[in-house]
């Protein structure tokens, strides 16, 4: 097996189950590690078709491990590299659920996924409701795909382009609101930065557990900002739907397009900045271009998982 990154379009539940179970069967008589990363609703419908083999497959609920969908490569490599030969892996990070904000960061994910896994023993089948999503996301995943399962069967897909989406989606605005509360990062400026942040977290009611993980997030931000973005950075702070904002802005521009979602060994002195804010935010959006960065993290202020 070769790397394999088809989408499957599916209707209906029937057409669902005809769709992933035969993958996951077949990969276990080739005794090929499996993982099975998708909603809460769909992880519950497989794991009563596969119920007779359910002890032998990893099962991740995407709406909390792909929550931020900057999370889902990292998770999936980290299966991947823990073991040798053939993988197998469902993963849908596009359910109906999805606001129009989470969803650049989701078909992001999905072009990247092409360049994260080049090389690799890897199949990773990726579902798409085609009477709950739009014409828009379906196109998308055909730009993401090689291959589109469908119910006719097999075909390449002649749009695939995942570069394209990749700069469609880092060329999106993130406009900040105009009264935000605002303040300047810069050498030696981290403490004061962590303390702002701290306080906007306090101050827009973000839960006591996660006020640190906020404030460490924004810091990281901050501190890359000024190490690689030309040695000034601005915060701003806000709320927007039940989410506290945090966006940072300098003048660097980002090349890698991988940045945050590459495992880094543990002799390399740097990198794990944009790793560590994927984990912590519930939703990490980059805009970056020659002529600045912005990078946004979103903190939910309530239980906004979905199903």
């Amino acid at each position: 097996m070769t790397f394999a990154h088809p989408a499957l379009f599916y209707s209906d539940e029937d057409s669902y189950i005809d769709g992933t179970v035969p993958f996951v069967v077949e990969g276990l008589a080739n005794a090929e590690p499996v993982t099975v990363a998708v909603p809460s609703r769909n992880l519950v419908l497989l794991k009563e078709a596969l119920s007779g083999f359910s002890h032998l497959v990893t099962f991740i609920d995407m709406a909390d491990t792909g929550r931020n969908p900057g999370r889902i490569i990292p998770e999936l490599r980290a299966f991947a590299d823990r073991h040798r030969g053939p993988v197998r892996i469902i993963s849908e990070p596009v359910w109906d659920h999805r606001t129009a904000v989470e969803y650049p960061a989701c078909a992001l994910h999905e072009a990247l996924v092409n360049y994260a896994f080049s090389g690799r023993d890897l199949s990773i089948l990726c579902p798409y409701d085609t009477v709950n999503l739009s014409h828009d996301v379906l196109a998308d995943a055909e730009k993401t795909h090689p291959v589109v399962i469908d119910a006719s069967g097999h075909r390449p897909s002649d749009h695939f382009h995942p570069a394209r989406v990749v700069v469609a989606a880092h060329s999106l605005p993130l406009p900040a609101p105009v009264d935000a509360a605002s303040t300047s990062a810069g050498a030696g400026a981290m403490a004061a930065v962590r303390a702002f942040a701290r306080e906007q977290a306090v101050k827009f009611g973000l839960g006591a557990d996660r006020v640190d993980d906020f404030a460490l997030a924004v810091t990281e931000l901050a501190t890359n900002s000024v190490r690689h973005g030309g040695g000034e950075s601005t915060v701003r702070v806000w709320t927007d739907n039940q989410s506290i904002v945090c966006q940072v802005n300098d003048n660097g521009h980002i090349t890698d397009v991988l940045a945050g979602r590459t495992p880094v060994h543990a002799n390399d002195p740097g990198g794990r900045g944009l790793l560590l804010v994927n984990r912590l935010a519930d939703l990490v959006r980059t805009q970056t271009t020659s002529s600045g960065t912005a990078i946004q993290v979103r903190f939910d202020l309530g239980d906004k998982k979905a199903t």
